[in-house]
């Protein structure tokens, strides 16, 4: 286990040349991070996590029974022992061979077992009101903590000169306020990362996993090698956007529609700007180049950076989804009637609908081919009607 440690402490993965972890032990004159400070993150982030759900209960539900939001969650399946049985002890999602052998059994069409086993797995999915309140908690941390940085970075001189970052580095002090910023955003990702396993389970779930992998490895890392500085501006300029997409769900679940629609317009505009814009002109610059200039590069600097790039593409990943939602609004003409994060047509929120499912025909007579045929035209051979995901958060 020592040989373990000394390997992954290696002094020359993480440092520049010539400095040593002796050289940024604490001392009375001057406090650097330590990478035991990042413990205290993990009791934090169950904390946070019992917070949030004391803040759901007592806060969020309220607030949304005052909007009217209701508890209801979607239409549930009609009772049926033979589907529940495979649903629950063999598939949730049956195949072609698999359907066909359970219409013959029930003497029911393909296209109503396929309905039945959309509407029972919907039926496990959270109702408006969770929802609401899920991204009332997140617009509530997210506007603090955004808060919280701007007014602390806007006393800072790397805040306008981006080369402050490196001038001195890596003997730069740990303040306060930096401290604080650094483990509250880390123990809040990590809260995210474990509580993404509780939550409304989306369908990019591997893609908000890894940026959440990302986002937690970028604090850590930087935090360790102190690149505490710049870290303050990646974390402050992330936060800005997602205030706004949890803003644009609660009116959205709120049926404010014209509000939503303006959120999210607002938010896609930032979105886009910071960081297709800001991101790779003032951060990757100062990390890429100027501190290539001022400090050189070593092990961690080229992980960091990696990192970082990973972070811009998942960006350019996401910003093609809202430009792609908004251009398929404006082409169809119903920008006054768009609802970008309606959940029947968001495939973050995994609620798979059909526009018949209301008036199907009883399951007990059986569909013309032809009728089937039709309806498959006009909805895909699974009659799931899909839309376009939206990035949550960073």
């Amino acid at each position: 286990m020592a040989g373990i440690l000394a390997w992954f402490w290696n002094e020359r993965f993480w440092l520049p040349h010539n400095v040593t972890w002796a050289d940024l032990k604490n001392t009375d004159e001057a406090t650097f991070p330590q990478a035991e400070d990042l413990y205290l993150a993990c009791p934090l982030a169950f904390c946070i996590f019992m917070i949030r759900l004391v803040f759901e209960r007592f806060i969020g539900r309220p607030c949304a029974m005052g909007l009217k939001i209701q508890a209801n969650g979607p239409q549930k399946a009609q009772p049926n022992a033979i589907l529940e049985k495979v649903f629950t002890a063999i598939t949730k999602h049956p195949d072609e061979k698999r359907l066909e052998g359970l219409s013959k059994q029930l003497d029911w069409d393909v296209r109503t077992i396929q309905r039945w086993f959309r509407q029972r797995r919907n039926q496990e999915k959270p109702s408006t009101l969770a929802r609401f309140c899920e991204s009332m908690w997140r617009f509530t941390f997210y506007l603090y903590i955004f808060t919280y940085g701007v007014r602390f970075l806007k006393k800072t001189p790397w805040l306008w000169n981006t080369k402050e970052c490196w001038y001195n580095y890596p003997y730069q002090p740990l303040t306060v306020d930096i401290h604080y910023y650094y483990i509250l955003e880390l123990s809040f990702y990590l809260s995210l990362l474990f509580s993404q396993f509780t939550d409304i389970r989306r369908k990019d779930f591997l893609i908000m996993f890894l940026h959440h992998v990302a986002t937690i490895s970028l604090i850590t890392f930087s935090y360790v090698n102190n690149m505490a500085r710049v870290g303050t501006l990646v974390m402050c300029l992330h936060d800005a956007a997602d205030v706004l997409i949890e803003a644009a769900k609660m009116a959205n679940y709120a049926k404010c529609q014209i509000l939503c629609n303006l959120l999210f317009a607002m938010f896609a505009i930032l979105f886009i700007s910071s960081r297709l814009g800001v991101y790779p002109v003032w951060i990757l610059n100062t990390t890429l180049f100027e501190s290539w200039e001022i400090v050189g590069p070593y092990p961690s600097w080229w992980v960091f950076n990696l990192l970082l790039i990973l972070l811009q593409l998942l960006h350019s990943f996401w910003s093609y989804l809202i430009v792609k939602t908004a251009c398929r609004a404006i082409s169809k003409g119903k920008v006054g009637k768009w609802n970008p994060l309606h959940v029947s047509k968001d495939d973050r929120s995994d609620i798979e609908s059909s526009s018949d499912e209301d008036d199907s025909p009883p399951p007990n007579q059986k569909h013309h081919s032809s009728a089937t045929n039709g309806t498959n035209k006009n909805h895909g051979t699974n009659g799931y009607l899909t839309g376009t995901p939206y990035p949550d958060e960073h």
